[in-house]
């Protein structure tokens, strides 16, 4: 917290689950190192939204278009556990930008869901959308954009995002201007429209930006959060926290099961389910986050659907 100041910030530097989720990986190939580095951020950046707003449920992230990296996602928790994944299906340059990856027709969208752990009969999750372009459809060539623009126009907040990830670290600083009332951003208690009219005015919210927006690629891997804290901010009156970190802190962990993979498959429908059991003799299923294999023969199969009476359909999609 900046003392006095309509500002907060926050750091995050995912070491080993950022590596535990690449390791999980790289026994399917591995990820192009563009990806990697786009992957790296969205964690980054996830984990900073869902630790800045204390969510109750999954802060879902994901990026869709028609690059060749068709979707990546990442997921984080209310405790930090987090995972990701990413679906590529053609070549990427080393070099890639964002637009070259996602959105090279301009049609590339960002969606973040907030899911809450224990919804109300006919709640549905939060879900904000923006496009990978900006005001004027100039495409956006960074992430860290990206997720800007989605708090200006979603949130009207003042947001910088520093982001950087390889395959060792993944790395980001959000700092943000304070909402002027309560709990007014990512589909809490709804936007105050007042703060509209304060949209980049607050001089000391745009000289802490300057100075986080000096904070290099390199800078942001290589050095711990003291020091990071300290080249930038040396003559802000800073309040840090203490840091989250091991069981407290961002860690992998996947959330999927087999239950939700039989919830998936009923969801297919019996006849689809067992139109493959008949071609190949059991239904194979593969998580794209953490790599678990979950294998239904036919007698698995048909006590999925013997208990679709007495539970509700599950959720379709990656689990």
């Amino acid at each position: 917290m900046f003392e006095g100041l309509p500002v907060r910030g926050m750091l995050v530097r995912l070491t080993d689950a950022w590596q535990d989720i690449l390791r999980r990986r790289s026994e399917a190939g591995g990820y192009p190192a563009a990806v990697t580095e786009l992957l790296g951020e969205m964690t980054a950046a996830a984990t900073l939204m869902q630790a800045n707003i204390k969510f109750n449920g999954a802060l879902v992230m994901q990026i869709m278009g028609d690059g060749p990296v068709k979707l990546a996602v990442a997921e984080v928790q209310p405790d930090l556990s987090l995972r990701a994944t990413a679906t590529v299906t053609g070549e990427v340059a080393a070099d890639a930008p964002l637009s070259h990856m996602v959105n090279v027709n301009n049609q590339g969208r960002c969606a973040i869901t907030l899911d809450p752990k224990d919804r109300l009969p006919g709640q549905a999750p939060y879900q904000g959308v923006v496009p990978l372009h900006g005001d004027r459809r100039e495409k956006l060539e960074k992430f860290s954009e990206v997720i800007e623009h989605y708090m200006l126009q979603s949130e009207q907040l003042d947001t910088r995002l520093v982001l950087a990830a390889n395959e060792h670290v993944a790395a980001g600083l959000l700092i943000q201007r304070l909402p002027l009332q309560g709990d007014a951003n990512l589909g809490a208690s709804g936007v105050v429209r007042a703060d509209e009219d304060h949209i980049g005015q607050n001089e000391d919210y745009n000289r802490i930006a300057i100075l986080a927006a000096s904070l290099k690629r390199e800078e942001l891997l290589s050095l711990d959060a003291a020091n990071i804290l300290h080249r930038l901010f040396w003559e802000e009156d800073v309040r840090v926290f203490e840091p989250l970190t091991g069981e407290q802190g961002p860690r992998f962990a996947c959330t999927c099961s087999r239950e939700r993979v039989g919830s998936m498959l009923r969801s297919l429908g019996r006849e689809e389910v067992e139109s493959v059991i008949a071609e190949q003799g059991q239904v194979e299923v593969g998580c794209e986050f953490c790599g678990a294999q979950y294998l239904f023969d036919p007698v698995d199969a048909a006590q999925v659907f013997l208990q679709a009476a007495s539970q509700p359909p599950g959720p379709t999609g990656v689990q």
